[in-house]
């Protein structure tokens, strides 16, 4: 393990809304932690049952397929920020609207396997890509959806945005599964 993926990203290198997903991930090795959570987010989707894949916790929200699917938009978005910036990217990078992006995307029609495996393999590069970084590589920064950024932070966003809504689905629509017996 290399020590410049221990080093949590200061405060000073992520707008505050993402202070939530960046304490998500543990102190220590974050390639070890994207890696790990890599496999165990897989199994989790590859443990919903076929007929609760649609499943909605409440009216108006999104299905379990669709957070897999919004996990994918925002793993490339995330991964795709940090590799830009990576390479000296001077523009302002565009944000996102989720919503607009999830009602685009037919996640419902899909089946939860492909999009975990989609998902999976997506992570999987994003580790290679991640590990590549040198140092320098990972304190250069940018703008994106009109706040600075680092490279850094943004490999921390990505496993922190991944954990916030692996355990919003096991607190909100998993937990049901297993309540109702439907």
């Amino acid at each position: 393990m290399s020590k410049r993926f221990t080093i949590k990203p200061s405060s000073h290198e992520y707008n505050d809304f993402y202070h939530g997903y960046v304490s998500l991930v543990p102190d220590g090795d974050v390639i070890g932690f994207l890696t790990t959570q890599m496999a165990s987010t897989a199994y989790l989707f590859r443990g919903v049952p076929k007929d609760r894949a649609g499943h909605r916790y409440k009216a108006g929200k999104w299905s379990i397929k669709q957070v897999a699917g919004h996990l994918c938009d925002s793993e490339r978005l995330f991964s795709g920020r940090a590799m830009q910036f990576a390479r000296n990217e001077p523009a302002e990078l565009p944000g996102m609207d989720q919503d607009v992006y999830v009602d685009a995307a037919r996640f419902d029609q899909r089946t939860l396997v492909d999009i975990s495996d989609e998902l999976f393999y997506l992570r999987k590069s994003n580790i290679l890509l991640f590990s590549s970084f040198s140092d320098e590589e990972l304190d250069r920064g940018g703008v994106a959806s009109g706040w600075p950024v680092t490279v850094r932070a943004l490999m921390y966003i990505v496993g922190g945005h991944q954990e916030h809504h692996v355990r919003f689905l096991r607190a909100n629509y998993l937990a049901s599964a297993e309540a109702d017996p439907a």
